[in-house]
Formats: structure tokens, C-alpha cells, sequence
């Protein structure tokens, strides 16, 4: 089936010696040599990084820093925002204050830059001079870091070397396929990620379960907390709503379809947390078919033997939201992975 898409029109406080808000510099200071490794800095976010990650900005300021080293500093607190601890994918605003740690600036042998990220397209669903909207594939993270050494955005600006701007506007899982923006201009940027932190955007997933899903469990409200193992990678559990550093996360759960032994679900997502769709499924007993992360792993390697099944059936069928340029409603559309369809036959014909 081809890919498709529709279009609708319808402070003055002291962050270090002898150093206040007023003297702070909004640029880096020049990088040291190669191998060397600068001194504990502070940075003003200026009015071209507000309302971005704060990984983003870093990746972006500090040229010749590994990425893997950026996104271990931010897990370790040592990057701090305005005095405080901070996630990797918190929001910046103008005038907020960033410490930086000393860092190396040489990249070392095993950890390749985006430069050496090969250049690549995707299928695409809508392009203007505003933004682009494609189709990611399973199994592509959506940008570099933590053990990553490119992503689809890295692969993107590679490919299209005379782009003054592109920047990611949300994210996807690496495991997770389906409907994928980014921006072309600054201004789309800021507005289309407004409109997702408002939730003025509609985000419905397709999501293959084990189990019957019952019909009745059509609201999930549970808070989530986002924890680091040991080793540096993300991990979600649900909590309790009152503690502390919980999240509260709302997913609405439709029957697409029922197979014998498996459910397949339309989740429309009222709030954004990280794993968000894959722990609400998995913590009442329904995980998603091939999730490697909080999946039945037994029952995955099951329906890989029988089945030739090898990535997580979670895709992002439907993304829609108001255009940045002129305020139309945008509905984009990604049909099934020819795998996912191939394997819903399947389970039918069986049942």
C-alpha cells in the first residue's frame, strides 16, 4: 500500500563566583585543542535554543564533544539548569542557565560523529518549505547518543547538505515505526512543539498485544516515573500518582481487532511520556508483541521461530495537528508495515 497522507483545511542571582545573570556569556567561549578538556562553563540559552531539548543544544554548542560523553554528564547531574538536576529531554527557555562540566573535545576512535553517519531518505508523507513528515522505519533511532552513533536526523542532514534548518519536533522509539516530523524553519519548530506541549495534537498508535485485551479498560490513567539503570539506559515503571517524580500519563484504548491469543489496539496517546504506551499495556498484562524492553520475552521468541516476527508491533498510524504557516488542520497517515499486516493475516487465517 502507499504511503499516504491527507490533508485537512478546516533575574540577578549568582550561579558562580563573581559571576551574575548580567555577565554570563549567551555564546561557548572558543573550543580548546583537541584532547584537552575546557573548564566548568556557563551558558545563558538564548532566544534560537529556547523551547529546545536540552540535549539537543548541547549536541548542537558543543562541536567535537562525543555524544555518548553529553548524554553521561546529563544523567549524572553534572549538567545542571538554572542550579538543578535536569533530564536530557527537558525544555530550555531564554534566559534559563546552563553549568557545563569540563569536557573533552577529542572524539575518541569508537565513537563516531554525525559526520560519519551515511546519507539517507525516507519515504515521505508531506513536504513544504515548513516541515517535512515521514514514514521512520522500525529499528532506526530517531537521532544519536547514548550508544547511537546516527539516527534518522543525522542520516536526513547528511543527505540534504544545502538545509539551512532541520530539526526533530518529537520523538519515536528506535523499535517503534510510523509518522515522524520534523521542521524546516525555526518558527515551524517552535509552533508545532507548542502545539504538542498544549496537546492540540491527536497521536494514534497501532499496538499488537498478547492476550485478550478486556473490552471494558478503555481509559489507562497511570503515573509513570523514568528511571536510569546502572548501565545508562531508560527505564519506565508505574508508580503510585503522589510519588515523587511521577508523571501522570493518560492513554485511550480501543479494540482494533481480536486474533486467538492476541489483541490488536488503536491507542491514542492524551499524554507523551517516554515508553509511555509500551509500560500502560504491559502493566495490565497485556505486553506488546516483541517488545524487547518490557515484552514476554519467552513468547517473543515463540512468534519469531513461528512466524519470522523480528521488531515490536507498536506504529504510529496517525499524527494530526495544525499547520504552522496558516493554522490548517494536517492529518497524516501511515498504513501497517507490510510485517505488522503480514502477521495479523496470519494470526486470522489461524484463528
Amino acid at each position: 500500500m502507499p504511503r499516504t497522507a491527507r490533508v485537512n483545511s478546516d533575574k540577578s542571582s549568582t550561579y558562580g563566583p563573581n559571576v551574575t545573570l548580567r555577565s554570563i556569556r549567551t555564546k561557548l567561549p572558543a573550543p580548546a585543542a583537541p584532547g584537552a578538556a575546557t573548564a566548568v562553563q556557563w551558558l545563558t540559552v538564548d532566544a534560537e535554543s529556547a523551547g529546545q531539548r536540552l540535549d539537543n543544544v548541547l549536541l548542537r554548542l558543543l562541536k567535537g564533544v562525543p555524544k555518548t560523553h553529553i548524554y553521561r554528564v546529563i544523567r549524572s547531574g553534572e549538567v545542571r539548569l538554572n542550579k538543578g538536576r535536569v533530564q536530557a529531554d527537558s525544555r530550555v527557555a531564554e534566559g534559563d542557565v546552563l553549568r557545563l562540566p569540563p569536557m573533552r573535545l577529542a572524539a575518541q576512535p569508537d565513537e563516531p560523529q554525525a559526520a560519519s553517519a551515511p546519507p539517507r531518505e525516507f519515504p515521505v508523507l508531506l513536504e513544504d518549505e515548513h516541515l517535512l513528515a515521514i514514514d521512520k522505519p522500525a529499528g532506526v533511532a530517531v537521532h544519536g547518543g547514548s550508544g547511537v552513533s546516527f539516527g534518522v536526523i543525522e542520516q536526513l542532514r547528511r543527505s540534504r547538505p544545502d538545509a539551512k534548518f532541520l530539526e526533530l519536533v518529537h520523538r519515536l522509539d528506535k523499535e517503534t515505526s510510523g509518522v515522524l516530523l520534523l521542521a524546516k524553519k525555526r518558527s515551524a519548530l517552535n509552533a508545532l512543539q507548542d502545539q504538542f506541549r498544549a496537546r492540540d495534537t491527536a497521536k494514534i498508535y497501532s499496538a499488537l498485544v498478547f492476550g485478550a485485551w478486556p473490552d471494558k479498560l478503555k481509559v489507562i490513567d497511570q503515573a509513570l516515573l523514568r528511571t536510569t539503570t546502572a548501565a545508562g539506559d531508560r527505564h519506565v515503571k508505574p508508580v503510585a500518582a503522589d510519588a515523587e517524580g511521577a508523571q501522570r500519563s493518560i492513554s485511550l484504548v480501543r479494540v482494533a481487532c481480536r486474533y486467538e491469543g492476541a489483541t490488536l489496539l488503536d491507542v491514542t496517546l492524551k499524554t507523551g511520556r517516554t515508553h509511555q504506551i509500551r509500560v500502560h499495556l504491559a502493566s495490565h498484562g497485556h505486553p506488546i508483541v516483541g517488545d524487547p524492553k518490557y515484552g514476554d520475552f519467552a513468547r517473543n521468541k515463540t512468534l519469531t521461530k513461528a512466524h519470522g516476527f523480528e521488531r515490536m508491533f507498536l506504529h504510529a498510524r496517525l499524527l494530526a495537528f495544525d499547520h504552522p504557516a496558516g493554522g490548517a488542520r494536517v492529518t497524516l497517515e501511515s498504513p501497517l508495515p507490510d510485517a505488522c499486516v503480514l502477521l495479523c493475516e496470519t494470526l486470522a487465517a489461524a484463528a
